[in-house]
């Protein structure tokens, strides 16, 4: 049954290149939030689905000037560094580690503090027009279920994962597990108290398996968390080849790649979403592409702390499936608007290089049609979920934008690409997740 109609210009990506304009096209959701169908302007019943809509009032029709987009998923958020965003990115990754993130993160220990920070959080993601979230949390189990009620609560699509970090050389003793016991023992009853939480809620928040990355976890908590993700049949999330410390780290402790220390523990699997990769080999992009592995590529925060730029293009050219993230808080930005305007900038820098003496890479050039790409489809692919397009089976979550500058001579190509670039908070006037607004 058909609960809500929304008319008006859509575009939605149809491959890491191509990009189709739908003009005042019918969005049809049903009871489920889920888009039944598309109604086209040539449609013998178009009149009559409007006029039906109209008398039931379930019609939601963008202004002039509006553009109806898929909303955003976000393959990388840090929840409990919100309170940071903006700060210390001038620091060492490790540094900045180790003299900010830690700190922070063990006051969520306090549930009121939780309480405080995840509320704004939420919000922000929402009012950008991202509609499903992969959340970092922390080792606090509570504070986590926090976040999971304000995500329900808001109306925001969420994947959850509990921290798990036990390394005593990598990790302070005020913010750890204090063994690789505990982390297990935490993690399972995290995945049931959030399972329970999430019961019979139409957007049930997804936990995720989460070793924070490998220099944070001992063997026994990354091989006890390849079998939980086995058992539970669960996403995992970690970081991968962030930066040349952490690449560096995986050599002298392993003898070997990050992503083959992964692998060797399970857990880099199909549904595994790993962040960053700016240092890849083609051995480990190989591997990643043999484990269907998915890829987060956090332009702006890569920028501060990756030591490289994700080669997106050849990713892309190798089926390896890529999307888009934040990394709040070592990206200052909640907004993937902005960071799809980094992933554009962060190609040329790739192809043309930094200077004489630093020759680029050719061919690593992206337009900002694959950047929305990554943003949309790449995201729901990577998390193996029915988003990030605007088609029948999908999930109806959508953000209505409006047009700052409109050229009556832009074809649809060069309507979207002024659209994303100019596109700030202000503009994203509607949010619609499953079909509900919530924005």
């Amino acid at each position: 049954m058909t609960t809500r109609v929304i008319q008006g210009d859509f575009y939605t990506a149809t491959g890491p290149t191509t990009v189709e304009l739908h003009p005042q096209a019918l969005i049809c959701i049903d009871d489920q939030g889920m888009i039944e169908r598309i109604v086209e302007q040539s449609a013998t019943d178009y009149a009559q689905v409007v006029q039906h809509a109209q008398q039931a009032d379930r019609l939601l029709k963008a202004a002039d000037g509006q553009v109806i987009l898929p909303g955003f998923v976000d393959l990388h958020v840090h929840a409990p560094q919100w309170p940071n965003a903006g700060l210390a990115l001038d620091l060492p990754l490790e540094d900045w580690l180790q003299h900010y993130t830690f700190p922070l993160e063990a006051k969520y220990c306090d549930p009121a503090f939780a309480s405080q920070v995840y509320p704004t959080l939420v919000k922000e993601l929402l009012n950008n027009g991202t509609t499903t979230v992969l959340f970092f949390g922390t080792i606090h189990n509570q504070d986590n279920l926090i976040l999971a009620q304000e995500c329900l609560k808001q109306g925001l699509r969420s994947l959850i994962g509990r921290v798990a970090m036990d390394n005593p050389d990598q990790t302070p003793e005020y913010y750890r597990d204090h063994s690789s016991q505990a982390a297990l023992a935490d993690t399972e009853a995290f995945i049931r108290e959030l399972t329970d939480l999430g019961r019979g809620e139409p957007l049930a928040p997804t936990p995720v398996i989460t070793p924070r990355f490998v220099p944070s976890c001992t063997d026994e908590t990354l091989a006890g968390l390849g079998q939980l993700a086995r058992h539970y049949d669960l996403p995992i999330q970690s970081h991968l080849s962030e930066s040349k410390w952490e690449h560096q780290y995986a050599i002298e402790r392993f003898g070997k790649h990050d992503a083959e220390v992964l692998d060797q523990f399970g857990l880099l699997t199909d549904k595994a979403v790993m962040a960053h990769a700016t240092q890849l080999t083609a051995a480990d992009q190989q591997l990643v592409r043999d484990r269907s592995t998915a890829l987060a590529h956090c332009p702006i925060s890569n920028v501060y702390f990756g030591s490289g730029i994700m080669p997106v293009k050849t990713l892309l050219h190798d089926q390896i499936k890529v999307g888009l993230g934040t990394d709040i808080s070592g990206g200052y930005s909640p907004s993937l608007y902005d960071n799809l305007r980094q992933a554009v900038m962060s190609s040329q820098i790739r192809q043309d290089g930094v200077g004489p003496e630093s020759a680029g890479v050719d061919d690593s050039r992206i337009s900002m049609k694959t950047a929305f790409y990554l943003a949309t489809v790449g995201g729901g692919r990577s998390l193996h979920l029915p988003i990030g397009e605007i088609k029948p089976g999908f999930q109806a979550d959508l953000q209505i934008v409006q047009e700052r500058f409109v050229e009556p001579t832009d074809d649809s190509s060069n309507r979207l690409e002024r659209l994303l670039y100019q596109t700030h908070r202000a503009d994203v006037k509607r949010v619609i997740v499953n079909g509900v607004i919530v924005k």
